[in-house]
């Protein structure tokens, strides 16, 4: 018999620990990615300079627009992250709803800042698969 499965505590008995890994990992990136568009979000709402769109781009949304965007997804991304931590019934859901709004919140992003865009697009498709594979070993 391990160690492990003498610990009262433990919430997570039988299911393989690359799920809880994949979650621990989901929680962690949501919480990055939730801070850093906090901080993106209070430069753009507090200097209009800080962004600079293209005149030619379709989607044309002042920088306090892409600043309040980028604020309530990233305090909706700490939120979760921290339902997540917490193995809330609700969180793997509402994380999942997260990530996809931020990828594509981060889509339109892609002609303002072209790299970050696309590394917070592929954090956040990991993000859901790491998920979506934890919820199939009934986390």
């Amino acid at each position: 018999m391990a160690y492990r499965d003498l610990d009262p505590m433990d919430t997570h008995k039988g299911v393989p620990s690359g799920a809880i890994g994949g979650i621990a990992f989901a929680g962690f990136t949501l919480l990055i990615i939730g801070t850093f568009s906090v901080v993106a979000g209070l430069a753009a709402i507090l200097d209009d300079d800080y962004l600079v769109v293209s005149r030619r781009y379709a989607f044309d949304l002042d920088t306090t627009t892409w600043g309040w965007i980028h604020l309530a997804l990233g305090i909706g991304a700490i939120l979760v992250a921290g339902g997540v931590f917490t193995s809330k019934a609700w969180a793997g859901t509402v994380a999942i709803v997260i990530a996809g709004l931020v990828a594509l919140d981060y889509f339109f992003f892609i002609p303002v800042q072209p790299v970050w865009s696309l590394v917070v697009i592929g954090l956040s498709v990991w993000i859901i698969w790491s998920i979506t594979q934890a919820r199939g070993s009934d986390i």
